[in-house]
């Protein structure tokens, strides 16, 4: 119950079922994504930083590069949009470029660190 200045939480109008399903394809999307010069894919380098599933089943992600002068920052946006946009009842896909926090190394998962010889 809200009261005393907190928000309600926020509920989805889908159903939780649908937003599970839709989360797991989501994510099995990002990690077709690759980052050219590293051989581990965004989701396990850790820089989606974001996902939300709107209402509507539109999706927003906010996601980062490991440096800011990476040759594909102008192109991985589109990748990322592609590749969640494929998955079977997502709308639109807004993907956004966020820079805070910078990314580091710790932000990978185990996998993407044994890919890397990282450990």
């Amino acid at each position: 119950m809200a009261g005393d200045g907190e928000a309600a939480p926020r509920t989805s109008a889908l159903p939780p079922e649908e937003v599970e399903r839709l989360t797991d394809d989501i994510i099995a999307a990002l990690k077709t994504v690759y980052d050219p010069e590293i051989p581990a894919d965004i989701y396990e380098l850790g820089l989606i930083y974001k996902v939300d599933i709107e209402d509507d089943r539109s999706v927003k992600i906010d996601m980062t590069l490991t440096a800011p002068g990476c040759p594909v920052a102008g192109e991985m946006p589109g990748w990322v949009q592609n590749a969640v946009g494929s998955v079977d009842g997502v709308g639109d896909v807004e993907v956004k470029m966020v820079f805070d926090p910078p990314w580091d190394p710790s932000r990978m998962s185990e996998e993407a660190k044994v890919a890397l010889n990282w450990y």
